[in-house]
């Protein structure tokens, strides 16, 4: 071996020596230091953290990746903003019952085995104000109240009361479960907002002349057999609809119309004008604003009186008390809607045509 070569072997070992004796002292350094400093971890991780705010700070979309230990630290902070959340979600549900809640839920709370007997004597015995006419009780609107709040249950059960002061939350009222005045007039409110609007004459062209066969009295005169064409276009296709209920058994004849003989969901009374509805006022001196109107939706021709059982528009309690307990009555609070017919509370008979 020369000596020229022999230096350059001796070169890189010596080379080799350093590099592997600085690895060595380098990682027993850190080793030592780990050991001998129990603080370090925390400083590491905190300037680790301190980094990782900054980096995300000034990242840009790009820059992101769900494996990458800075979102790894977003996670940690997004799950206890997530906990946070629900935990404050669940105060809120202790404290305020939510439309979603079922009736049974509440009643579990011992208020509402109190609420229930109240709401038993309030249905027969509260006495209340609707169109300048003094009313007593509200059972009559039993029916539709259990439609607006989703049950179908007694009036005194707990349940009732449950689902009541569920309604009572969300409309902004104290839920107590009880149905008292100040909770009867919200629910009359809802229900009169949602009713027809229009009052005026409809063009001529508008109306037709439904056939007798429709109505409840079939010599009902030319004129007022007058309905508005798409009220009784959807009319029609909720009698069909009634029709194929078995349950409510209705007589129906081959063309799948209402029998002759059938008097349910006939029509009583549609389109009036002005001088027919001052005629009817004069001969019910006493129907106030509650009934005969002065300014009645009728005049539309989108407003169908329709025979719901009793005597067929006697606004009196115990008639009024006959009807809702009808199945068509119940059925048309169920199902009228589908086809744009929305209820006047206070008279079962009356629909109008205010489809959604």
């Amino acid at each position: 071996m020369s000596a020229k070569y022999e230096r350059k072997v001796w070169r890189l070992a010596s080379i080799f020596i350093i590099a592997v004796s600085g690895c060595l002292f380098l990682g027993c350094e850190v080793k030592s230091a780990e050991q001998h400093s129990p603080n370090t971890n925390k400083n590491n991780a905190s300037n680790k953290s301190q980094r990782r705010s900054f980096a995300a700070a000034n990242s840009t979309p790009n820059e992101s990746n769900s494996n990458s230990p800075l979102n790894n630290t977003n996670n940690v902070v997004n799950e206890n903003i997530n906990a946070s959340a629900k935990a404050e979600t669940y105060k809120t549900a202790q404290t305020a019952p939510t439309q979603t809640d079922s009736a049974k839920k509440f009643a579990t709370n011992s208020q509402f085995h109190s609420a229930a007997a109240r709401n038993q004597n309030l249905a027969r015995n509260l006495v209340w104000t609707f169109g300048g006419k003094s009313q007593t009780g509200w059972h009559i609107y039993k029916p539709l109240i259990c439609y607006t709040i989703g049950v179908e249950i007694s009036i005194g059960d707990r349940d009732f009361a449950g689902s009541l002061a569920s309604w009572q939350w969300t409309n902004g009222l104290a839920a107590t479960g009880i149905l008292d005045r100040t909770t009867l007039n919200a629910f009359v409110a809802e229900w009169q907002a949602n009713r027809l609007k229009i009052r005026g004459y409809p063009s001529p062209n508008a109306l037709i002349t439904a056939p007798t066969t429709d109505f409840y009295d079939v010599s009902r005169a030319d004129e007022l057999r007058q309905v508005e064409r798409d009220t009784y276009m959807a009319y029609k296709k909720l009698v069909a609809a009634a029709i194929a209920d078995k349950s409510l058994n209705l007589s129906n004849n081959r063309q799948g119309e209402l029998d002759s003989s059938e008097k349910f969901l006939k029509i009583v009374s549609a389109f009036r004008s002005r001088e027919y509805q001052e005629k009817l006022r004069r001969e019910s001196p006493n129907s106030g604003r509650a009934g005969l109107a002065v300014n009645s939706p009728h005049f539309s021709g989108r407003v169908l009186d329709v025979y719901v059982g009793g005597e067929p528009v006697i606004t009196k309690d115990e008639n009024r008390a006959v009807q809702v307990r009808t199945k068509i009555y119940q059925w048309l609070v169920k199902n009228a809607r589908r086809f744009g017919f929305k209820p006047y509370f206070y008279e079962p008979w009356h629909w109008e045509y205010a489809p959604d």
